[in-house]
């Protein structure tokens, strides 16, 4: 039970005044992709996703032992819990609204900002709620608490009526969310029963103190119409389920938890297990207060490095010398592994929380997993060492595969024509190299300064690159940028692409934070999707996410990639001394090189997001592809319009 984790630390006193209101909610309908990452499939189901986060955290705080998540035939969702219920007092600083009612229509109000009421919570930045209630044609609150029972419903975040009592409860607790969304925002778009039940599987694996019960009406000919998940083996329990028979290395995998509390005196805990198999592909998957978290962050580093370390010094026990080669990229290579992190005030990267940014989590899950793995090594040697020479053969393929390219990339560039705007790196090898594509020559100019000589290459491309759906076919081999693009990268389009011709381990499209510079890259995307799409699936394409403003205070700064942001920090303030200035960058033209370099080049403090196609939803990714990006440019610019990352007083 969370109770465990979190051994009395939670206060009981969960009531109005525990609901703090940081900023009004703004835009969510307009801007719907600054919220949810946009208004594709992948963000219709992360709504769903929102409600049962605040319900798991309910569960982990130990507050809740079960939660329902149930699909309706209408298309409704309503996510149930036992939890304490959400406060239905009047707000303090509110006084003419419920506490409810400012969760629900309020960005940014919620019981998790101040730390007193949930511990470790995944439901973080205030707006799960609102967001939802703002992106739904109905939304349906009922709170069964102090055996009283209210009800509140909403429409497109409008309250229809005041919160009311409707009856007594004398035998239930806990929040019921029901509610449809607006199918003004996702169009025909529709809740899949398939996606919800292995999201609700997946929770219940996640926490093991809770029980996750689901439940619809659809009949989809897969997916069973009911289903309870209850797993005492937590993630060992989902990893062996995953890995089914696949032969693998170690009989058991190495898995298991460690309390931070008692560690390291903070509330919160890792659990973790994996192994290794000759007959899959590797995969990762982590989490973070039970939250996905697809592009990893500090926890995943954490524990890799712990696996790491602990491999090699096994290797160096047992006088194997060729274990000081072993890299990550040998330890990921066919191992299974499932992280788990339960931690106070996480950082993420962006409202979708995609990536972990705590800095804390990677030492503390390093540490946590560090010593575990050296006992468990050393009492399985027969495990430790069919997994150690494992690695070992991977670590020398990998350099063999090195050493082979090192040699096809000399002979490639000393036989290739590159263009004459190409400002290429000096590193002889592809590893750690980086190919940024620039919006135009005064962005190159700043880039230039800002890069790394070493491992970083610039291409600028001037305007809009072709179209290469909506043009003949003839056109594309005498393209100009297209022609630069693939000479530069050293590879060729369609059937002929070869992945292993690429000249760059990362190809990163850098465009300005505004509409055309969102169009520059949809159309490379576009572009490397119909004719590049292994360099997408080998995960080489990533896009830079350069900042809209600069906050200063004295001697401290701030970057904010959009509006929200900056009000934000506006807010709370830097903690240095005078007026705080915000300078707003136009373009990455008018960029410094220190600016560019510390916010959008240097991988030390820049953030880039992997472009990737979920292989459950690649025929829905075409058609999307095809739709937006063929001959109908009026759909095109009203989508870049709807999701591109720019704050509306922009001029553009």
């Amino acid at each position: 039970m969370a109770n465990d984790l979190l051994s009395g630390q939670t206060p009981s006193n969960y009531d109005a005044s525990s609901i703090e209101v940081l900023e009004d909610m703004e835009h969510v309908r307009l801007r719907p992709g600054m919220y949810i990452g946009g208004k594709d499939d992948r963000a219709l189901h992360h709504m769903v996703a929102e409600i049962v986060d605040n319900s798991m955290d309910e569960a982990v705080a130990g507050h809740a032992t079960w939660i329902e998540v149930e699909l309706h035939a209408n298309g409704h969702a309503t996510v149930r819990d036992n939890g304490r219920g959400i406060p239905v007092g009047m707000h303090p600083k509110l006084p003419n609204k419920s506490a409810l009612e400012v969760i629900f229509c309020t960005l940014n109000a919620g019981g998790k900002f101040s730390g007193d009421s949930y511990q470790t919570s995944g439901g973080l930045h205030g707006v799960g709620s609102s967001v939802v209630n703002a992106l739904s044609d109905h939304l349906r609150v009922e709170v069964a608490i102090n055996k009283e029972l209210f009800m509140m419903e909403f429409s497109r975040g409008v309250p229809q009526a005041p919160l009311a009592k409707i009856g007594a409860a004398p035998n239930r607790r806990g929040t019921a969310v029901t509610f449809h969304p607006d199918p003004e925002i996702f169009g025909s778009l529709d809740l899949k029963p398939a996606r919800l039940f292995k999201m609700a599987r997946s929770k219940a694996y996640l926490f093991s103190g809770v029980e996750i019960r689901w439940k619809t009406d659809i009949n989809d000919g897969e997916t069973p119409q009911e289903a309870t998940f209850k797993f005492p083996g937590g993630l060992a329990d989902y990893l062996n389920e995953t890995l089914a028979g696949a032969t693998t290395y170690s009989e058991k995998p190495f898995a298991g938890t460690v309390d931070f509390t008692d560690k390291f005196n903070v509330p919160g805990k890792v659990e973790w297990a994996i192994n290794w198999t000759p007959t899959r592909d590797g995969f990762i998957q982590s989490y973070c207060n039970t939250v996905p978290t697809p592009e990893g962050g500090t926890h995943e580093q954490g524990f890799w490095a712990a696996v790491l370390k602990g491999i090699k010094s096994y290797g160096e026990r047992v006088n194997n010398k060729k274990a000081t080669n072993i890299t990550r990229e040998d330890l990921t290579t066919g191992a299974g592994a499932l992280v788990s992190c339960f931690i106070r005030d996480p950082e993420f990267v962006g409202q979708t929380k995609d990536r972990l940014a705590t800095t804390d989590a990677l030492r503390m899950v390093q540490l946590a997993v560090a010593d575990h793995f050296d006992n468990w090594l050393a009492a399985d040697t027969k495990s430790a060492g069919a997994i150690l020479d494992f690695l070992v053969l991977r670590a020398e393929e990998r350099l063999r595969r090195k050493q082979e390219k090192e040699t096809s990339r000399k002979t490639a560039t000393a036989k290739l024509r590159l263009p004459g705007k190409l400002t290429d790196c000096s590193n002889k090898s592809r590893d750690g190299t980086e190919l940024f594509i620039v919006e135009g020559d005064s962005a190159g100019g700043s880039a230039k300064m800002a890069r790394n000589r070493k491992t970083q290459a610039l291409l600028p491309l001037k305007g809009k690159i072709l179209n290469v759906l909506g043009a003949a076919s003839n056109k594309l081999g005498t393209n100009a940028e297209i022609s630069d693009l693939t000479q530069a990268l050293g590879v060729q389009l369609g059937a002929k692409f070869n992945v292993d011709d690429l000249r760059y381990e990362k190809v990163i499209i850098m465009t300005d934070a505004d509409v055309d510079g969102a169009h520059i890259a949809a159309l490379l995307m576009t572009f490397f999707f119909s004719q590049m799409r292994p360099m997408i699936d080998a995960g080489h394409l990533y896009l830079a996410c350069p900042p809209l403003f600069r906050v200063t205070q004295g001697a401290r700064r701030e970057y904010c990639l959009d509006e929200v942001e900056k009000n934000a920090i506006l807010a709370r303030g830097l903690g240095g001394s005078g007026k705080m200035d915000v300078s707003r960058f136009k373009g990455l033209g008018e960029m410094d090189a220190k600016d560019l370099k510390e916010t959008t080049m240097d991988p030390k403090s820049r953030k880039l997001i992997k472009v990737s196609i979920d292989e459950d939803e690649a025929g829905e990714t075409a058609d999307l592809v095809e739709r937006l990006m063929g001959k109908k440019p009026e759909m095109r610019f009203q989508y870049i319009q709807e999701n591109a990352r720019f704050v509306e007083e922009l001029d553009v």
